[in-house]
C-alpha cells in the first residue's frame, strides 16, 4: 500500500468550453480541489495533457499553469502518454510522494478539443499512434478499435448488439450526472443502427471528445489524516506498458499493460478483484470496456460483454462501471480523463456521487488507457 492520500478534488463539466481557454479550464479544476483541501500548500504540480501542443499550439504547460494558478516557483512539469496522460501524472505525483522528497502535489489534466475542428482533431489525436506504421497509412483511432471489434466479434461469435449495454450504462448513469457531456439515454436497440464511425465501430460505440479539467491534491496518509476529515487513501498504483502498433501485439485480444498494471496495483493494495466495489474504467470505445474487464480480472476472456449485456450494470451486474456516464457519456477530456476518474471513484467512496451515488463503496478501481491500451494505468483508491 501507497503513503499517499486524496484530500482535495475538483473538476469542470466536459463540453465544448469555446470561451474559456487552457489555462483558465486549468485554473477552475485547481481552485475547487484547493478550495477542498483548505490548503494552498503546494510543493509539486503534475499537469496532464495530451494535445495542447498541436491544437492549443501552447507546450510548457508544467511553467503556464502553475503561474496562473498561484502557485508559480513550485515545481511544475507536463506529463504526456496519449490519452493516459491523466493517470500517469497521478502515477507520477503518487512516485513523489513515496520519495519522500514532495509532501504535498497537486495533479490537474487539461484538455482543450474545441480550439480545432474536423480533421484537425482526427490528425492530432493520430500523433497517438505509430507514425510510421500505422498513422502515416490512414489508420486512425477508431479504425484500430474496429480493428480489434472485428476480431473479438469473430472469435467469440458476437454481434455488434451484444455491446449495447455499455453504452446503454453509461448513458443511464450520465443522465444523472448534472457535469456530464451528455445526458441522453440510449436504446439498446438503437446501438447497432446508430451511423457507422469505422465498421463495426458505430457512433455509439465511442466517447465524444470534449474540453474539461480535473484536479487531485495529494499528501501522505499521516498528513492527510490532520487536515481532511475523510481522505481517501491510494492503496494501489501501476503503470506498464505495451506496444503501441497493434501488429506488434502477441495476442490482440488481450490488453497487456492494463492486466500488469492492475495486477500489480491490486497486489499493492493486498485485495482481489471480488472485494472491488466499482471500476471507473476506459471506455472510449466499447470493445476497451470489454476487454479491460477481462484484463482486470472481472471477466475471463471473451467474457467482457457479458457484464454489459443485460443494460444496467449498476443495479444487476457484477461490478459498477462508468458510474458517473464514464468516457461514453461523461465525455472524453483526453489528456484529463484520468484524473476524472480519480475524482469521480473519490465522490464514490467519499458518498458525494449525488445521483449516480454506489451504496456502501469502499474500495474503488481506477484504469486508464493510452489509445488502445499501450499504456494502462491503474489505481486503487478506498477509505
Amino acid at each position: 500500500m501507497t503513503n499517499s492520500a486524496i484530500i482535495g478534488i475538483g473538476k469542470t463539466d466536459v463540453g465544448e468550453h469555446w470561451d474559456t481557454s487552457l489555462r483558465h479550464l486549468a485554473w477552475y479544476a485547481i481552485e475547487a480541489a484547493l478550495d477542498d483541501a483548505a490548503t494552498t500548500e503546494i510543493d509539486a504540480v503534475f499537469v496532464a495533457n495530451m494535445l495542447a501542443g498541436t491544437l492549443s499550439h501552447q507546450d510548457h504547460l508544467g511553467a503556464l499553469i502553475a503561474d496562473f494558478a498561484g502557485l508559480r516557483g513550485a515545481e511544475s512539469v507536463t506529463v504526456e502518454a496519449a490519452d493516459a496522460s491523466g493517470g500517469a501524472a497521478m502515477r507520477q505525483a503518487v512516485i513523489a510522494m513515496e520519495s519522500g522528497l514532495v509532501q504535498t502535489a497537486l495533479v490537474v489534466g487539461v484538455e482543450k478539443v474545441t480550439d480545432e475542428s474536423g480533421s484537425a482533431v482526427i490528425s492530432a489525436m493520430n500523433t497517438g499512434l505509430d507514425a510510421d506504421y500505422e498513422a502515416i497509412h490512414g489508420q486512425t483511432l477508431a479504425g484500430a478499435a474496429a480493428l480489434l471489434m472485428r476480431r473479438y466479434l469473430h472469435e467469440y461469435g458476437l454481434s455488434v448488439d451484444d455491446f449495447a449495454g455499455f453504452s446503454v450504462n453509461a448513458h443511464a448513469n450520465g443522465a444523472l450526472n448534472p457535469m456530464a457531456m451528455f445526458r441522453n439515454q440510449i436504446k439498446a436497440n438503437r446501438f447497432a443502427a446508430a451511423p457507422a464511425v469505422a465498421t463495426p465501430v458505430t457512433l455509439f460505440d465511442m466517447a465524444p471528445a470534449g474540453d474539461g479539467a480535473a484536479a487531485v491534491v495529494i499528501t501522505s496518509r499521516e498528513r492527510a489524516m490532520d487536515m481532511v476529515p475523510q481522505p481517501v487513501r491510494v492503496a494501489g498504483s501501476a503503470l506498464a506498458t505495451d506496444t503501441i502498433g497493434l501488429h506488434d501485439r502477441r495476442d490482440l485480444l488481450w490488453l497487456d499493460a492494463a492486466a500488469r498494471s492492475a495486477q500489480e496495483a491490486l497486489a499493492q493494495a493486498g485485495i482481489t478483484p471480488d472485494e472491488i466495489d466499482l471500476f471507473e474504467l476506459h471506455d472510449s470505445f466499447t470493445i476497451l470496456a470489454a476487454l479491460s474487464l477481462e484484463a482486470a480480472g472481472f471477466a475471463p476472456r471473451g467474457e467482457g460483454w457479458k457484464l454489459a449485456r443485460d443494460g444496467d450494470i449498476v443495479r444487476s451486474g457484477r461490478i459498477p462501471i462508468s458510474t458517473m456516464g464514464g468516457l461514453k457519456a461523461r465525455g472524453h477530456a483526453l489528456g484529463a480523463t484520468g484524473v476524472y476518474q480519480i475524482v469521480e471513484v473519490a465522490q464514490q467512496l467519499r458518498g458525494q456521487a449525488g445521483d449516480c451515488q454506489i451504496p456502501n463503496a469502499r474500495v474503488g478501481l481506477a484504469q486508464n488507457l493510452g489509445m488502445t491500451g499501450a499504456t494502462a494505468v491503474t489505481h486503487v483508491l478506498a477509505i
